[in-house]
């Protein structure tokens, strides 16, 4: 279907009913060249009337789309919804162009109010077999095209200004034609609620006639036109609406991104190329040699080697792909094509990355201060514009040194939000120090963020008052002591002292009730960490440190009955937990002067390194950390280990011990590659497993090494792979195990010292230079 010149003007005293496409530049340009030419009295746009209070902002010099109107319940801000509008959107060409002209523009749509209540309704209700017609793809698949996009493209996006119609009206005319059939084979295609929408855009057309006159302009989807079209009553419409659902509802203007309006959910949403369609809308001539030298620019930036011939070509092959593929203009297939071929060279990597910043785009709009905001809102704006800390669309790294007051207070706003729900900021590992006075963030806005400060909006007025009242509810609530912890944690990290008392009161409530030593080896770890961020960000925590100590003498006591007669889930749980209370004992000793502590955890350790009921990954962990800390000699390693690999040992069970001894901890792979006598133990035990055995306890020996680093797997194979070694003996004066004793090659350490010396600057004697 191409449109048509000719017949198109209304009837004498009908509306101008344009019917478009949602976020197509093709539409966005036929519709300011309708309106340029009709000059009507108002203009109505599709979109809920409760936003009309909010139209005169579009006209605001910070108003820079892409944008959306959110509406949500007040008294349930999680119930919302969008209405997305880019720069290239028909209905925003339509209300900038009303703003400039002084003339009236309404939306006209069913209620948010109405539309909220309803989704609530069918959020119990079973998903439709059907989604529904797409118009535009029935129309390509009658016209012999496979891709919906690829046919909008050629018959509406691609007509070129010499291509016109003579009349601006004719476009939308064909249109309407093309969706009146439609609408007569399909019905309502699949969509029920547009009956209720439709006539609901009627009754207020008839009201903006009555108000404005004959000389009205409708901007909406073109699939509704019919439906305007249709001889109706007032009665008939409004017994449509009767009954409806209803919901108090607030409105307003906030930020969108491209990579939104590629989703294929919400208003109008699902465009894949918002990047794309906006530099159509955009460019004043010569869109694709202006697009391949975006692309060329984007490429270089990442040091790829893009020539301005490189750029040529890609324009001349483009050109090329669309004269064989009879495209009326180079579309994004074949510019992308092109691209590929000439500029990456064949590969879909730097295509990819194209397609993220370009095609689809990582633009972040903006709405001006005035637009109505929650005051929690409004505060978290005047804090990031403090904070000097500006939402972006695109995801960023984000460095911040504690000891500096503004990087602080970024963290504090940072971990309040988190505790909110806001997840603007998610902790990152850093990739420099990782002390406690630096933290890594990995920043992302999105526009549903806006959402979540609404619903946040019920604990407070500030992102501070609301994250304490939040903490202190949460606390009370709580049911395990693991998650008190973590509040507690959360609380010193957002800098919520007000807070602190309820989550403390909580947290030794919880503590003197519980008398799970799982769930107390879980809780240590976080209330350690909250220690020394404490100590870091000058908080007191001399009560947090009575707390902790108090659980780990309780769990010095209770762990190991509790480790014994475990199945391998169980001890694989005991295992994380061991290493997770022995990662903190020192943190707790230095923090609150428990001088004690160590020795007696010390003590715990020995008795799971020495009790055949243990499990053998634990009692294998134990005797690790225990030789980590210098409490245990390596002749006693060794006799533990040579017990646990014995032949009346299962070798499941052995090979349990070797995983916790030297599997997953670091260092466990260069442990063996130091210690010969240990290597020596593994390799005797490993080739004296019998075959018919060896099979079930693979998969756990390859867990084990598979952790280690390329490396260290390589020495040991070069160390086994050498063989017995002559030697007698150790340098500490025990017999080396064959195959791996520490005999020294004199030869070859002679050979690199001359290379030494020269690195250090010594002179080198004759002789050895020899």
């Amino acid at each position: 279907m191409r449109p048509h010149a000719g017949g198109t003007a209304p009837a004498p005293g009908a509306p101008l009913l344009l019917g478009v496409r949602h976020h197509g530049p093709g539409s966005a340009r036929a519709v300011l060249a309708a309106l340029d030419s009709a000059r009507p009295s108002a203009v109505l746009v599709e979109g809920p009337p409760e936003g009309d209070a909010l139209l005169p902002l579009a006209a605001h010099r910070r108003m820079r789309p892409p944008v959306a109107l959110l509406a949500h319940a007040v008294d349930d801000p999680g119930r919302a919804a969008f209405w997305p509008l880019a720069d290239f959107s028909p209905e925003w060409v339509a209300i900038r162009w009303a703003a400039r002209h002084g003339i009236p523009v309404r939306f006209v749509d069913l209620p948010a109010a109405h539309s909220l209540a309803l989704a609530e309704q069918r959020e119990g209700e079973p998903e439709e077999a059907s989604p529904g017609i797409d118009p535009i793809g029935v129309l390509a698949g009658a016209a012999g095209y496979d891709d919906p996009e690829r046919w909008w493209e050629d018959v509406v996006e691609h007509r070129s200004a010499d291509g016109r119609p003579a009349d601006p009206q004719a476009p939308f005319a064909a249109l309407a034609e093309a969706m009146t059939a439609l609408r007569e084979v399909y019905g309502d295609g699949g969509h029920p609620l547009d009956a209720v929408r439709e006539a609901c855009m009627r009754l207020q057309l008839r009201a903006a006639r009555k108000e404005f006159g004959d000389g009205v302009a409708v901007v909406c989807g073109a699939w509704h036109v019919p439906a305007l079209t249709a001889r109706t009553t007032v009665a008939a419409d409004r017994a449509l609406l009767k009954g409806m659902p209803k919901v108090k509802a607030e409105l307003t203007w906030v930020p969108w991104t491209h990579r939104r309006l590629a989703r294929h959910s919400g208003y109008g949403a699902g465009i894949e190329s918002p990047g794309w369609y906006g530099h159509l809308f955009g460019a004043p001539d010569r869109p694709v040699e202006r697009w391949m030298t975006k692309v060329a620019g984007l490429l270089r930036d990442t040091d790829r080697a893009v020539s301005s011939a490189d750029v040529i070509e890609t324009v001349r092959l483009a050109g090329t792909l669309a004269a064989l593929r009879g495209r009326p203009a180079v579309g994004l297939a074949e510019a992308t094509d092109a691209v590929r071929a000439v500029m990456c060279e064949g590969s879909d990597v730097p295509l990819a990355l194209v397609r993220d910043r370009l095609v689809v785009g990582q633009v972040l709009g903006e709405v001006p201060d005035t637009a109505p905001a929650v005051p929690l809102q409004r505060d978290l704006d005047r804090q990031q514009r403090t904070l000097r800390l500006r939402p972006e669309a695109e995801q960023r790294e984000l460095e911040l040194d504690l000891r500096k007051d503004t990087d602080a207070a970024r963290s504090r706003l940072l971990h309040r939000l988190r505790l909110l729900g806001v997840d603007w900021g998610e902790p990152a590992a850093g990739r420099g120090s990782t002390g406690t006075f630096r933290e890594s963030w990995r920043l992302h806005w999105e526009p549903e963020l806006f959402v979540r400060i609404a619903e946040a909006g019920v604990w407070g007025t500030t992102v501070l008052g609301a994250a304490t009242a939040k903490a202190e509810s949460d606390a009370v609530s709580a049911s395990s002591l693991a998650g008190v912890t973590a509040l507690a944690e959360q609380c010193l990290l957002a800098g919520l002292p007000e807070a602190l008392p309820v989550v403390m009161r909580a947290l030794a409530d919880r503590a003197a009730l519980d008398a799970d030593v799982g769930h107390l080896a879980d809780a240590l770890p976080a209330l350690a960490r909250s220690l020394r961020y404490g100590d870091v960000r000058s908080t007191g925590t001399a009560a947090l440190g009575e707390v902790a100590v108090g659980l780990a003498e309780r769990v010095c006591v209770g762990l190991p009955p509790a480790c014994t007669g475990l199945d391998a889930a169980a001890a694989a749980e005991a295992h994380r937990r061991v290493d997770g209370v022995h990662s903190v004992i020192g943190l707790l000793a230095d923090a609150v002067g428990a001088v004690g502590l160590p020795e007696r955890w010390a003590g715990v350790l020995r008795k799971l390194s020495a009790r055949d009921a243990v499990a053998g990954v634990i009692r294998g962990r134990a005797t690790r950390l225990l030789l980590d800390d210098g409490r245990l000699t390596g002749g006693d390693a060794a006799r533990l280990m040579g017990l646990a690999l014995s032949p009346g040992t299962a070798p499941a069970e052995a090979a349990a011990w070797i995983e916790g001894f030297v599997g997953g901890a670091a260092g466990g792979g260069l442990l063996l590659v130091h210690d010969d006598r240990l290597l020596g133990l593994v390799d005797t035990w490993l080739t004296g497993i019998p075959a018919g055995t060896f099979t079930a306890v693979l998969p756990l020996l390859r867990r084990t090494f598979s952790a280690y680093e390329p490396g260290v797997r390589r020495t040991l194979g070069e160390l086994v792979r050498r063989g017995p070694d002559v030697g007698g003996e150790d340098g500490g004066g025990v017999p080396a195990v064959p195959g791996f004793g520490e005999g020294l090659d004199e030869e070859r350490a002679e050979a690199v010292v001359p290379v030494l010396r020269l690195l250090l600057g010594v002179d080198v004697p004759a002789e050895a230079s020899r």
